[in-house]
């Protein structure tokens, strides 16, 4: 059962089996999927190491661990939206950390349905009513894209 305030402490809830995200737990961090969905797939990579700050926080083996399962999450990300969506074009990665003071890289898939003067740009250009509209939040609706997800997550595992 998720924890009620999981959004508080998304890698705590992770590590104790509360973060309802969590696609899979990888070597160094947790595959999640994003808490919102206007670019479908959207995804986040946490650290599984409370109080990493910044990727330099980890030791290098660490480091490069969480550098490898971003590159699996990223992979299965572009996969499983191809799959799903022929608009399909790349996905940016983006190590950022300016709100959330926690180590965490998003991966955004990116299409080329998103409006024009929009595609080429950073996705924080997109409308900041986005990230709040209901009808982009996380549901039911997003379950196939995550199962493709996780499915390509655990393919990439044994390849």
């Amino acid at each position: 059962m998720p924890h009620p305030d999981w959004r508080n402490d998304r890698i705590g809830t992770a590590l104790r089996g509360e973060n309802p995200t969590v696609l899979r737990r990888l070597s160094a961090g947790f595959a999640v999927i994003g808490d919102v969905q206007f670019l479908p797939g959207y995804s986040v990579l946490l650290t599984e190491q409370p109080g990493a700050e910044r990727l330099s926080d980890l030791p290098r083996p660490r480091r490069l661990a969480y550098l490898s399962d971003l590159d699996r999450l990223a992979e299965a990300v572009e996969r499983a939206c191809r799959a799903a969506d022929p608009a399909f074009r790349r996905v940016n990665i983006e190590i950022l950390g300016n709100k959330d003071p926690f180590l965490h890289t998003h991966v955004w898939p990116r299409y080329d349905w998103e409006p024009a003067h929009l595609v080429q740009r950073p996705v924080w250009d997109h409308p900041r009513e986005n990230w709040s509209d209901p009808h982009h939040a996380l549901g039911p609706a997003h379950d196939p894209l995550r199962a493709a997800i996780a499915a390509e997550l655990d393919a990439l595992a044994v390849a």
